[in-house]
């Protein structure tokens, strides 16, 4: 019977695991992800359910491309919740850029608040820094996407506009 030397043992294992090493650590490739089919395009929010009853409610615009996400949200609110020169007779518009991932029935944003121009913003009125939702997918098919939002189970009903075509970017 052969037997090896233990340091003999010990380099093979090595020699094996290398590759399986290799292939766990190799880095991602640099381009942007696909996202979901499905989502792409321009999606309107084009009226909010009892919305003359509600003190406040926000209206959103969104357009998913690959795996991007842009966030147009109009506020609308009975009730000054910021200072005067922000309140603008209650109605103002907050903007987000991020990511998004679908996993199962469930939409996953990670986003941060920007400008209209989707540039970083870090002052000003209205909400500064991270837009973390999460949606249950309630209802999708070519021209409507129906979302619940899982913080305060309001529901977005979405109606398509515009298909966008994923053409992946490098990053």
């Amino acid at each position: 019977m052969n037997k090896l030397h233990p340091g003999s043992r010990i380099f093979y294992i090595i020699l094996l695991a290398l590759p399986i090493l290799h292939l766990a650590c190799s880095p991602r490739p640099n381009i942007q992800g696909k996202g979901e089919d499905f989502m792409q395009g321009v999606w309107n929010e084009d009226s909010v359910a009892f919305s003359n009853k509600l003190s406040n409610y926000t209206q959103h615009h969104f357009k998913f491309t690959c795996d991007s996400v842009y966030i147009d949200m109009v506020t609308h609110s009975k009730v000054n919740l910021y200072e005067d020169s922000c309140y603008k007779n209650g109605i103002w518009k907050e903007y987000a850029k991020g990511v998004y991932v679908v996993r199962g029935d469930t939409l996953f944003v990670g986003a941060t608040f920007t400008h209209a121009n989707y540039k970083q913003k870090i002052s000003g009125c209205y909400r500064t820094g991270r837009y973390e939702k999460n949606f249950l997918i309630k209802k999708h098919a070519a021209d409507t996407l129906s979302l619940e939002s899982l913080s305060d189970q309001r529901e977005i009903k979405l109606i398509l506009k515009q298909k966008i075509t994923c053409v992946q970017k490098e990053l």
